[in-house]
C-alpha cells in the first residue's frame, strides 16, 4: 500500500462524502448521500441570497455563502449522519454533538497543507462568525430537505408524509421572506411530472 502524506488527504476524503447516505432511519425509495445533498444546498443558499439582495434590501455575498453551503456537512466523513431527532434529543446530547463537530472539522483541516488551512477553517466554521450566512445556509438546508420528502411522497412513499409537513413548518417559522418567496415561487413546480414542467 502506498504511503500517503496525511495533509494532503482533504479532498480525497471528502470524495467519500457520496457513500454516506442521509435519512437513516426512515425507508427510502431513492437514497440521497451528503455529497449530493451538499451540492443542492449551496445552489439553493446562493439562490436564497440574491432573492435577499434583490427583493429585501439585503448585501450577501451570494457566492460566499454557496461555498459555505457546498462544504456545511463536510465533517460528516468522520461523524456519519445522526439523525435530527436524536440530534435534537435534548440539550446534552445537541452540545455534545456540536463538540464532536467541531473536533471532526479541525481534523479535516489538518489533512490540509499548511498554506491552505486558514481559508478552509473560515469555510467550516462559517456559521461561528456569522449569524446571516448561518441563516441562509439553514434554511437552505431545510429546503433541501422539504424537496426529499416531496420527491418521496411523489413516490408514493408515505413514510415522508410528517416529515414534508414537518420541514414545511420548520422553514415557516424561521420567519424569513427570502425563504417564504422559495417556497411560494419555486417549491410547487418539485410537486409536477417532468411532463408537467416542459423541458425539450
Amino acid at each position: 500500500m502506498k504511503s500517503l502524506q496525511n495533509d494532503k488527504s482533504f479532498f480525497a476524503y471528502l470524495n467519500r462524502m457520496k457513500y454516506i447516505n442521509r435519512w437513516g432511519l426512515m425507508r427510502n425509495t431513492a437514497t440521497e448521500n451528503i455529497l449530493e445533498h451538499s451540492g443542492q444546498t449551496a445552489m439553493l443558499a446562493h439562490m436564497l441570497a440574491l432573492i435577499g439582495n434583490k427583493y429585501y434590501g439585503k448585501n450577501y455575498d451570494a457566492d460566499r455563502i454557496c461555498i459555505y453551503a457546498l462544504y456545511h456537512d463536510a465533517n460528516e466523513t468522520i461523524t456519519g449522519d445522526l439523525p435530527t431527532p436524536v440530534k435534537y434529543f435534548n440539550h446534552q446530547i445537541n452540545e455534545s454533538y456540536r463538540e464532536i463537530e467541531n473536533l471532526s472539522k479541525n481534523r479535516l483541516l489538518e489533512m490540509l497543507p499548511d498554506d491552505f488551512r486558514k481559508e478552509y477553517e473560515e469555510i467550516l466554521f462559517f456559521d461561528e462568525d456569522n449569524e446571516e450566512c448561518k441563516k441562509i445556509v439553514k434554511a437552505a438546508d431545510k429546503i433541501s430537505a422539504h424537496i426529499k420528502c416531496i420527491e418521496e411522497v411523489k413516490s408514493g412513499n408515505s413514510e415522508f408524509l410528517a416529515a414534508k409537513k414537518a420541514t414545511a413548518e420548520s422553514i415557516k417559522v424561521m420567519n424569513m421572506p427570502e425563504a417564504d418567496y422559495f417556497i411560494d415561487n419555486f417549491i410547487p413546480s418539485f410537486e409536477c411530472s417532468l411532463d408537467e414542467l416542459g423541458g425539450l
